[in-house]
């Protein structure tokens, strides 16, 4: 696996090397107009080279060749920059085009396991088509799971290679086509049209297309260019200024032209300008690796200033269905004599209720399933006007109901329903759960509480962005003690109860005034225009379409703690740019603190004093310079594509530490290399 993860890595450099040379076309190069006066001075010099070697030139022939060799290399450094990061992003989306395949489907009639099916190429299956999907079969297009469960092998979206399970109902029915089933069968209705999947979105997302420049990107890229423009009007004032210099002083000699260039590429903000946009490309590929998909590269720059985070509370904290977590018998029923009537009652019941049920049987008595033909027994299907379901067998009756319609039946039957089970229910509903009833005949037996069960981790990712400064709003349209349970439970800091989508909406716009940056996750139809209102919008896959088309982020894992990766990440690309920007600046203040002095130190000689490194003449400190400038670059292409680690501090914290790291380092790093190259020319005896 390393084998081939190191070839990928050369082919992806060689991919990169090339694509450094296809760049150099003028259209390319001027997107990124600071690497473009690094451009132009290439070709300036160059010119300035073969003028030289006619007898046209002010300075000699191998100098102006050198400067000029130091810029294409310092252009072409800038190309591979970008390149290799485009790079690292092709081959992502050509690992994920091997995963989109035209396979044949398996389509349906009707949602049942033995219907008829006709086969049909997966780029003709339509919105709602019904297909059938069975072992070692490869998942057609993006769906919802109606019937049916299975393992599915999500590696090639993922890169997890543990298989996962995808089954009807709740949060574990959505499935990716270019996925396998790698057990039993499932049967699955498609819910996107071809070339719209999300496999086909992530690709576009991987390979750039899909990228625009970001506010801060644009914001920074103005800075870069005010700065270039600055020192353009400076350099091409050096020029007159020296010759008037040397006419008044009445000794030294002018800056030549090849100078003027090589000391404008110096003092240009060339390092961050030429890794500016492999960090925005980087960004976007860490995103994709954690399995989120964003449509606006905004959203990810947004998320690192998210302050308080919105979180609908069903399908997005907890499951979306209630499950059964305990047995309360009540009198003297044992609580195995409830748990094997609560199964019984269930054996037919497909909801998720009900599964949960004889799960739960099973788990704490280890009571497996009842043979159905051999007992003869008769089902009885919830009704809303009862509100009961059951089973009939023999003389047996056994029901389980809301609380009012057990007592009801209880009643009826001329039975007694006990004030302990009035308790009961009153404990379970206080609690915020759901309280089931079960009787047999005109026995009640006790009740089975359902709750909302909160998804493993939450209460400690909520913790980690609490450390961050990211204060959590639960907002459900359950009533306030249901809602203050599952809140204390989830460990979220506030919650909002009896929530409508009009209340969430005027929430974030409520908070949006106050200046926070607000982030929402959520899954449903009710959330979708709390998502499109938010700052940062991630929706669970799991969720509604409309609810996926309003956020400008999707998490494939359906995973309400996600959002701290989509943070992380958010956080990481801002403070990336940063340092890199802190840093390049530093380098531009130190190398006009290195060449400047020696540069007019043959007019005015007191500037000597100024040469506290003991360049040895303006020729090596010019060479010296613009040899670091291009290798910096190089030296930093491992930054911006990984950026800078990331650590849970305050912003105050973080911020002093990257000054001192990037900016301390910014000042420092030029002078210590530019001496040194300073020293190897001078004993390759160029003076």
């Amino acid at each position: 696996m390393k084998d081939k993860q190191k070839m990928l890595n050369k082919k992806i450099v060689k991919d990169a090397t090339i694509h450094s040379l296809t760049k150099l076309d003028p259209r390319s190069q001027v997107k990124n107009p600071v690497m473009f006066i690094v451009y132009l001075g290439a070709i300036f010099t160059l010119v300035l080279f073969f003028l030289s070697l006619g007898g046209i030139s002010d300075a000699s022939s191998w100098y102006i060749f050198a400067i000029s060799l130091i810029l294409w290399f310092t252009t072409l450094f800038g190309n591979f920059a970008e390149a290799i990061a485009e790079g690292r992003g092709r081959a992502q989306a050509e690992t994920l085009k091997k995963a989109r395949k035209d396979v044949v489907a398996k389509k349906l009639k009707t949602a049942n396991l033995d219907s008829e099916y006709t086969e049909v190429k997966s780029s003709e299956l339509k919105y709602g088509d019904i297909v059938l999907v069975k072992a070692n079969e490869q998942i057609p297009m993006d769906g919802e799971v109606i019937e049916g469960i299975a393992s599915v092998d999500e590696s090639a979206i993922t890169g997890e290679s543990a298989p996962v399970i995808r089954e009807s109902g709740g949060d574990r029915s959505a499935v990716t086509g270019g996925t396998v089933v790698t057990s039993d069968w499932l049967i699955i209705k498609v819910t996107a049209e071809a070339g719209k999947s999300f496999l086909d979105r992530m690709i576009q997302m991987v390979e750039g297309s899909s990228r625009k420049k970001t506010p801060n990107e644009i914001a920074l890229q103005i800075l870069l260019i005010t700065l270039t423009i600055i020192f353009l009007i400076v350099s091409a004032c050096l020029l007159p200024f020296s010759q008037y210099a040397v006419d008044e002083v009445g000794s030294g000699e002018a800056i030549s032209l090849t100078n003027i260039v090589a000391l404008l590429v110096c003092l240009a903000p060339t390092t961050i300008g030429a890794l500016l946009s492999s960090i925005g490309i980087a960004g976007m590929a860490r995103l994709n690796k954690a399995n989120v998909l964003a449509t606006s590269g905004r959203a990810i720059e947004a998320a690192g200033d998210v302050d308080i985070l919105l979180l609908d509370k069903t399908g997005t904290i907890t499951f979306g269905n209630r499950q059964a977590s305990e047995f309360i018998p009540v009198g003297t029923i044992k609580e195995e004599e409830l748990a094997e009537a609560a199964q019984l009652s269930s054996i037919s019941d497909e909801t998720a209720e009900g599964r949960s049920i004889v799960v739960l049987a099973k788990k704490r008595f280890n009571l497996r399933g009842q043979n159905i033909a051999k007992l003869n027994a008769k089902f009885i299907e919830f009704s809303a006007k009862t509100r009961m379901s059951g089973v009939d067998i023999g003389e047996e009756h056994i029901r389980k109901g809301s609380a009012d319609a057990i007592k009801k039946y209880v009643t009826d039957l001329g039975g007694i329903y006990p004030e302990e089970c009035d308790e009961v229910v009153k404990r379970v509903a206080n609690a915020g759960g759901t309280p089931l009833v079960v009787a047999r005949n005109e026995l009640v037996l006790g009740v089975i509480y359902l709750k909302d069960i909160v998804k493993d981790g939450v209460k400690e990712k909520f913790e980690d962005l609490r450390k961050i400064g990211i204060k959590t709003i639960m907002v459900t349209g359950d009533n306030p003690m249901t809602a203050a349970a599952i809140a204390a439970e989830a460990g979220v800091d506030d919650f909002v109860s009896e929530a409508t989508p009009e209340t969430k909406l005027a929430l974030i716009k409520k908070l949006q005034t106050e200046g926070h940056l607000v982030a929402m996750t959520g899954d449903g139809t009710n959330d979708a225009p709390a998502l499109s209102q938010a700052d940062v919008a991630v929706a669970m896959n799991s969720g509604t379409q409309a609810a996926k088309e309003a956020g400008n982020m999707v998490d494939r894992d359906s995973s309400p703690t996600k959002l701290i990766e989509v943070v992380r990440i958010g956080k990481q690309l801002l403070m990336t740019r940063g340092a890199l920007t802190t840093f390049s600046i530093a380098n531009d203040i130190a190398k006009y603190f290195a060449i400047i002095p020696v540069l007019f130190a043959s007019i005015y000689p007191g500037l000597n004093k100024l040469n506290f490194m003991h360049l040895t003449s303006p020729t090596t400190a010019i060479l010296s310079s613009i040899i670091y400038n291009a290798l910096i670059i190089v030296a930093l292409i491992p930054l911006s594509l990984k950026g800078v680690k990331y650590k849970e501090k305050p912003a105050n914290k973080m911020l002093k530490q990257n000054l001192l790291i990037y900016g301390l380092g910014g000042v420092i790093a030029p002078f210590i290399f530019i001496k040194l190259f300073d020293v190897i020319l001078t004993l390759c005896g160029v003076i």
